[in-house]
């Protein structure tokens, strides 16, 4: 025992130190893998954050979503659809090249047609009509119609070389398809340093799957040159494993630590830095009110219970938040009361969590003429979100104090989401990040009426639908001033929340560790970067 203690003390004392042969190489443990060096290739969050370093988009964002100078250095309105960006003058390619809009109409041109991509990014340039340039200088994006947002989504909308890949030299912004758009590269090019060309403060070196990805500083960028010279990515997916190997020097920062180690990490001299994210774990409640429908997972009753408010306000009185985030998260998590964190654009600060409450919840359903309760599924994916089986065991167990019995269906992320999407489930838990971090972004998929036309309400599959917050919502979409347009939006969201269109639970809270001497920026979109990373001028 004594030699195991001391053996740990010593790899301990290791991680805490290491770092005077490496002070311009930062190696990182990585809890997912991007899967490819490809910016367009798959709307995800560690393959964005790679594409960060690499390539750059017209706008940028710091660690609480504030928009920022990125390749465009300015950006204003026109008028109502159309904008116009300012590319910065001193902007390069790695291969030397300038920066110019032929290279943006040529990003944006490839975006809705990656080859063989898992989850597109065609969002982002859905509502453009056309793309011109007045000089080299200057894009003019119009849209066929307001979009106020545009600049929030332009954000992963990462810009590749077109001289690299065989753009065409003529090319011309089309919404079904570009005029001389010229070759589209396969998403394995990327992969390879030699084609890799991009306009980021770092360059790649290696792309090796399943076991690292190296870059180099870009010296020649244009911004603000990082601290790093070399940073090493090691996909570590086991957080044990991770955690080990900072403790024992292998990597100086990791993603994702297991909350059970925080304590022996900052006990030992590493620090823990916590970012609160706009993925929010909610339940949506099937609320048909057709009498001829029958809910899928419900027993007991002739109809569909939560089509009453109060029932479902009974429900949400009747989860514990706070006891959920403390002792099923362990403090990774923030009860929520709406559907983003303040002061995310267009939440409300201190918007009300609904209070603990089952003798009230009691009363709301004998209100509703269910004293003798139902039954009820939850179901979730088992794989997906951090703890989420046993948050709905948690859940379950606190519905049924009420009188609502409830089972849980915890099943694989593939079979959970196909089955949700044909709406086999009475009643779900899922999980829901932003792109934007803008409410509209969040109420459009969630709350609004279901409309494929429309493209609203795409993850509404609780039947839900309320003509004031689509009123709200469609106003705040036409409103190009902010200060208006987050009213509209704060109003719609307070609306739906106080009708209860769906059941928040709690905010992720994405956390990284650190070996003495280092600070990290913890960035609210669960990024990992290594520009954010820099020695502690404190210690």
């Amino acid at each position: 025992m004594n030699f195991f203690k001391k053996t740990l003390l010593a790899l301990m004392t290791a991680g805490a130190t290491v770092g005077a042969s490496h002070a311009q190489e930062l190696r990182i443990g990585l809890s997912a893998e991007p899967t490819s060096a490809d910016p367009q290739f798959f709307d995800s969050a560690p393959n964005s954050a790679l594409a960060a370093h690499l390539f750059g988009s017209l706008v940028s964002a710091d660690e609480n979503r504030k928009l920022l100078p990125g390749l465009a250095r300015s950006w204003k309105m026109l008028d109502d659809t159309t904008w116009e960006f300012k590319l910065q003058p001193k902007a390069t390619f790695t291969s030397g090249e300038k920066l110019t809009p032929r290279d943006v109409v040529y990003s944006f041109c490839r975006i809705p047609f990656v080859q063989g991509s898992p989850g597109t990014f065609s969002d982002l340039v859905k509502t453009i009509a056309s793309i011109d340039a007045p000089d080299d200088e200057t894009v003019v994006i119009k849209t066929d119609k307001p979009d106020p947002i545009l600049p929030n989504r332009l954000i992963s909308a990462f810009i590749i070389n077109a001289d690299a890949f065989g753009g065409g030299k003529n090319i011309k912004f089309k919404k079904d398809g570009c005029e001389d758009f010229g070759d589209n590269p396969n998403p394995s090019d990327f992969n390879n340093p030699a084609k890799s060309v991009g306009a980021g403060p770092y360059k790649l070196a290696e792309f090796t799957p399943g076991s690292q990805i190296v870059l180099e500083r870009n010296d020649n960028y244009w911004g603000e040159v990082p601290h790093w010279k070399r940073v090493i990515m090691k996909p570590l997916t086991n957080a044990g494993a991770r955690v080990a190997g900072l403790i024992a020097g292998d990597v100086d920062m990791i993603e994702a630590p297991s909350v059970q180690d925080f304590e022996r990490l900052t006990n030992s001299g590493f620090s823990v830095a916590r970012a609160l994210t706009p993925r929010l774990l909610y339940i949506q409640l099937d609320q048909n009110n057709d009498p001829a429908w029958k809910s899928p997972t419900v027993k007991g009753v002739d109809n569909t219970p939560m089509s009453d408010r109060r029932v479902r306000q009974a429900m949400s009185m009747a989860i514990n938040r706070q006891a959920i985030t403390d002792k099923i998260m362990g403090g990774l998590a923030a009860p929520a009361g709406e559907l983003l964190p303040y002061p995310m654009f267009g939440s409300t600060k201190d918007f009300p969590v609904t209070e603990y409450d089952p003798e009230g919840a009691k009363k709301l359903l004998a209100e509703a003429g269910y004293s003798d309760g139902f039954q009820i599924t939850l179901a979730t994916p088992n794989d997906r979100y951090i703890n989420a089986d046993k948050v709905a065991q948690a859940v379950a167990q606190m519905w049924t104090r009420i009188g609502i019995k409830t089972d849980v269906d915890a099943m694989t992320a593939g079979t959970f989401f196909g089955r949700r999407n044909k709406f086999e489930f009475s009643a779900f838990l899922a999980g829901y990040g932003s792109t934007t971090g803008e409410m509209s972004e969040k109420i459009d998929a969630l709350v609004l009426t279901r409309n494929p036309d429309k493209e609203t309400g795409t993850l509404n599959l609780s039947h839900y639908s309320n003509p004031a917050v689509d009123e709200l919502v469609t106003q705040a979409k036409q409103t190009v001033e902010d200060k208006n347009r987050e009213q509209l939006l704060q109003q719609a969201a307070k609306t739906a929340m106080d009708d209860v269109a769906l059941l928040p639970v709690y905010f992720e809270v994405r956390p990284w560790a650190l070996r003495k001497g280092l600070t990290y920026s913890a960035r609210s979109d669960e990024q990992t970067r290594a520009m954010s990373v820099k020695p502690d001028t404190a210690n």
